[in-house]
């Protein structure tokens, strides 16, 4: 088992998932989903091990602001964020204000940016 603090990663896109554990697998164990459904599953199976989750934002099915609300029902003790590459809008407003997440990040995403946000929130 790692010792490296775990995060999840939500992305319907291979890509970006590819992109996101590349970036941060060196300090930290990164686990991917590529559903919200497949998400919520790996959350309920490491959730005494991951101490973040990030989601995207569009997704079939359920979006991130439903995923993580949904996530939240069973998981409400760690930290959640929104990282999209489409624009800021009023349900992601909504849900900072109501703490639903502690932060929206854009794509193309920045490394630095999100683990200092990672390092305040554990």
């Amino acid at each position: 088992m790692s010792e490296k603090p775990a995060i999840l990663y939500i992305d319907d896109e291979e890509a970006n998932l590819l992109l996101f554990r590349i970036s941060f697998e060196g300090e930290r164990e990164v686990l991917v989903a590529n559903s919200p459904e497949e998400g919520l599953q790996k959350l309920m199976e490491n959730r005494d091990r991951i101490r973040a989750v990030i989601s995207d934002m569009h997704m079939p099915k359920m979006n991130g602001v439903q995923f993580i609300q949904k996530a939240k029902e069973s998981v409400n003790d760690i930290p959640y964020f929104i990282l999209s590459g489409y624009a800021y809008n009023d349900e992601i407003d909504q849900a900072l204000k109501d703490n639903t997440i502690q932060k929206f990040f854009t794509k193309p995403f920045n490394r630095a940016e999100i683990e200092t946000h990672l390092k305040e929130a554990s």
